[in-house]
């Protein structure tokens, strides 16, 4: 049987983490309002296009390729596949001594993964022509 205030300590220390973070906020913001550099008025080159210092050419509103979004989802899928890779190395050890089932089942996993980047290939998704 737990004591009624062991459960109260988990949320003193909440707390406690919840009052040190709002201290640490509002003293970093007030020190920036009292040492802080004020704007010193509204100029025309707030409002332009690009604030780097490199002088804007052309229309802002230019159309892209279908290919440039093409090769970002085909970048993300793939990504997202060598994620799933990492969990299979930390526990490879282990499943290995209960068979060779693991094995199986990330040589279907690539043989998947391959298929996909062939077609990717094969239908031209990756070139840029």
């Amino acid at each position: 049987m737990s004591l009624p205030i062991e459960g109260s300590l988990n949320y003193l220390s909440i707390l406690v983490l919840i009052v040190i973070s709002l201290i640490v906020t509002f003293s970093m913001t007030g020190i920036n309002q009292l040492f802080g550099t004020k704007a010193s008025g509204s100029t025309a080159k707030k409002y332009e296009t690009y604030e780097s210092g490199v002088k804007p050419v052309g229309d802002a509103h230019q159309q892209f390729s279908v290919r440039y979004y093409l090769i970002g989802i085909v970048f993300l899928i793939f990504d997202v596949e060598v994620v799933f890779m990492y969990p299979w190395t930390l526990v490879y050890h282990t499943y290995l001594k209960h068979g060779p089932l693991i094995l199986l089942e990330m040589g279907l996993f690539f043989v998947l993964l391959l298929g996909g980047y062939l077609y990717l290939r094969l239908r031209g998704a990756l070139s840029w022509d």
